[in-house]
């Protein structure tokens, strides 16, 4: 599995241990079972940018530092260049780059994300979590389904959307996509 999932996979572990919870623990305040709690903790299956996002609410911990290992500092202002913000590969599939990193207590996560296209009988894979999402595309046509419901959003075209329903995305075209996430 990927090296970046393997350090996120050790930084749960880590956090686990300062907490001082059972693994059951855990899992129920990250709205898990133990077995999928482990699997994430093993480094050996992906884990999503959700539930990431669900452990960070429920342990007050934030999303950035679970996904990247640093812990933000600013308090009045940061700034992300052009290309410069910190990046995760959770899949072949998914890129996520924080566009606030360094901005301790923020209110929302904003990331942008990179689609890579899949064959066209690919599923969709599905996840949820707690809270709303905006999404906004960048470039590309991106097909996105939300509650069983397929939308389809082109360049500039964007969505607010309460995460709590199954949703999920793909490329289309056969072409990259890129759009702005905001998780709140």
């Amino acid at each position: 599995m990927n090296e970046q999932i393997k350090q996120i996979a050790e930084r749960l572990s880590g956090l686990r241990d300062a907490l001082e919870l059972s693994p059951e623990e855990m899992a129920e305040k990250a709205q898990l079972t133990a077995d999928e709690y482990l699997r994430l903790e093993s480094g050996t299956v992906d884990i999503s940018v959700s539930i990431l996002h669900q452990i960070s609410q429920a342990f007050g911990v934030e999303l950035t530092t679970l996904m990247f290992g640093d812990e933000p500092k600013m308090s009045s202002y940061f700034i992300t260049r052009r290309g410069k913000g910190i990046a995760v590969e959770r899949t072949k599939a998914y890129k996520y780059q924080s566009l606030a990193a360094g901005f301790a207590g923020r209110k929302a996560d904003p990331f942008l994300v990179t689609v890579h296209p899949k064959a066209d009988d690919t599923p969709i894979y599905l996840n949820s979590h707690p809270g709303q999402e905006y999404n906004m595309v960048v470039s590309g046509r991106l097909q996105l389904q939300i509650n069983g419901k397929d939308l389809i959003l082109e360049p500039g075209d964007s969505i607010y959307f309460n995460s709590e329903l199954p949703h999920g995305m793909k490329a289309l075209d056969g072409e990259e996509v890129k759009f702005l996430a905001i998780i709140l």
